[in-house]
């Protein structure tokens, strides 16, 4: 599969466009994911031939860039964190370049260094994107997790100009940004389906606002669900371990169906 994706190169919304588009149009490209898929492959088989394709195309494919969030669409910023265990663990000098720029990400999180630069909700969540911004908390979280996890088992540490970022300062942020998502939060409010003692009610999934087979056995035609959709009770069905896009930036939350964005 990685010799096809590198041999036949493009992204898959060059031809599904139509349908997958505007949401999950590729908008990074796919040089991340061969970048990913390389470092993941080597990691799992030690087969060398992939650590000299990182090596003869890493400057190609991302490894010089500087990037500030993880996601679906975006690997490069855990191909880094990935890659630098290599230097931290293994001591592969040629992966020094990922564990300086994984501290450049690491660095851009933590206030107080000369490369912070990320956003912080009144509520101290970290704020990356309007729509579903949980995502990027949940995945900052556990890059921060892992990264403090290769820190701690080599002695290291990250260096942010002349401030030294520990693998326990790592924890703490993680910590604290899980510690939001379940209810420590100006709203009281658990973002995780299903946990604690108030979450959000009106969850925008089709599964879980629509009625049970149970309650009704006919099947509902695709259209037929927009009146559960648009109805006010809550869903039939807890999405337990769901969790949803989030507050604001100011920690506000709409338990709304509609509001996909946050729902």
């Amino acid at each position: 599969v990685f010799e096809f994706a590198d041999q036949y190169r493009g992204s898959y919304s060059d031809s599904l466009g139509s349908v997958v588009c505007p949401f999950y149009c590729s908008y990074s490209g796919y040089n991340d994911e061969l970048l990913w898929g390389a470092s993941w492959l080597h990691r799992a088989s030690q087969n060398a031939s992939y650590m000299t394709y990182i090596q003869s195309n890493g400057h190609t494919l991302g490894a010089d860039d500087d990037d500030y969030s993880f996601s679906w669409d975006d690997k490069r910023v855990g191909t880094k964190v990935l890659l630098s265990k290599g230097f931290l663990q293994d001591r592969i000098e040629e992966l020094q370049l990922y564990k300086v720029h994984t501290d450049n990400y690491i660095c851009s999180l933590i206030p107080g260094t000369s490369s912070f630069q990320a956003q912080y909700t009144p509520g101290g969540l970290l704020y990356k994107g309007s729509a579903s911004n949980l995502q990027y908390v949940t995945s900052t979280a556990f890059l921060l997790l892992t990264y403090a996890n290769y820190l701690n088992s080599s002695g290291g540490h990250a260096s942010c100009g002349t401030t030294t970022v520990t693998a326990k300062n790592l924890i703490s942020l993680a910590k604290k940004q899980v510690d939001y998502i379940l209810g420590q939060n100006p709203a009281k409010m658990s973002y995780m389906v299903g946990f604690g003692e108030r979450y959000p009610q009106h969850v925008h999934h089709r599964g879980s606002s629509l009625p049970s087979v149970q309650v009704h056995p006919n099947s509902i035609p695709c259209n037929a669900g927009f009146q559960y959709l648009y109805s006010s009770p809550p869903n039939p069905n807890i999405l337990v371990g769901a969790i949803l896009g989030g507050p604001d930036n100011r920690d506000s939350f709409s338990d709304d169906r509609n509001n996909y964005q946050q729902s």
